[in-house]
């Protein structure tokens, strides 16, 4: 463990093939409904973070596993073309992760993942390298990303976790993370219900919080209160992978020392000029086009 990558984040996480199907409408149970022709881009919630950190400028590697096959090459090939360090993805004999996206023309999506090769992450695989911050969610086996979290608390690297897909953390994960980042929905499922005070998340245990509202912005939550960021207001085309845009865009400010509120600010432009494209990775945007 520990090489020196130079790195100002790891993400622990997922590389999915992103079938992408356009609908008219969801179909319902039992039901057939036609599509358009299927794009396949890349996409996954790990590589997703490690694209749109990596677009910003962090120096980030992903740690993960895909398949030997196509689909596995389409990811690496889109991982370095953004400048993602792909020396800890290994490639596993399981087939690559499959996303099935069906989007609909509100823009938004949803979503069936056959994990694949991602279910092969062990414990053995975490290594931290030299990264600042650790970034990590759900869509690898949940006692791979316990382990990392914890290996980065005792590293004083600091470890943030996007519960998405929604599963259950130790109190001993969740004491460490800062901040835990969660969707509106999924904040409500961990407290209990929908009306409920956000930062009853702290009262989990995290350190910190931030709770995404689409195109509301923000929650910032911490030992000095909540802050409600503000999203810029733009026509959605596809919301595909935009908590995953935010997520990387926040670590990738949180690795330069800014504090959390200033990271969500970038966060939230970040992710709402996804939402104006086509796709996952391929809708993330630069540094310069943020400038702009």
């Amino acid at each position: 463990m520990g090489v020196d990558l130079g790195l100002d984040l790891i993400v622990v996480g997922s590389a999915n093939a992103d079938l992408v199907v356009a609908v008219q409408r969801r179909p319902g149970a039992g039901e057939t409904v036609l599509g358009s022709d299927t794009s396949v881009l890349p996409g996954g919630k790990g590589a997703n973070t490690a694209v749109a950190a990596a677009k910003l400028g962090a120096k980030v590697a992903l740690l993960g596993a895909v398949g030997a096959d196509a689909n596995g090459e389409l990811l690496l090939d889109s991982l370095r073309a953004a400048g993602v360090d792909v020396s800890l993805v290994r490639r596993s004999d399981r087939p690559t992760g499959v996303a099935y996206i069906f989007v609909t023309p509100d823009g938004e999506n949803s979503i069936l993942v056959s994990p694949g090769a991602n279910s092969a992450l062990t414990e053995d695989d975490i290594d931290l390298a030299d990264a600042r911050v650790l970034v990590a969610s759900l869509e690898v086996p949940v006692p791979t990303v316990e382990h990392a979290v914890s290996v980065a608390a005792e590293r004083g690297v600091r470890p943030v976790v996007n519960i998405s897909p929604m599963a259950e953390l130790s109190p001993r994960t969740l004491a460490a993370l800062d901040p835990v980042v969660v969707n509106e929905h999924e904040a409500a499922q961990l407290l209990g219900g929908e009306d409920v005070d956000p930062r009853g998340l702290l009262d989990l245990g995290a350190r910190s919080a931030v709770v995404t509202l689409g195109a509301r912005g923000a929650l910032v939550i911490d030992a000095n209160g909540t802050q409600r960021v503000e999203s810029p207001q733009v026509e959605a085309v596809d919301t595909t992978g935009a908590g995953d845009a935010f997520t990387g865009a926040l670590a990738a400010r949180l690795a330069e020392g800014a504090d959390l509120a200033t990271a969500a600010q970038l966060a939230v432009k970040v992710a709402a000029v996804s939402v104006t494209r086509k796709g996952a990775q391929p809708s993330y945007p630069t540094a310069d086009e943020i400038a702009g």
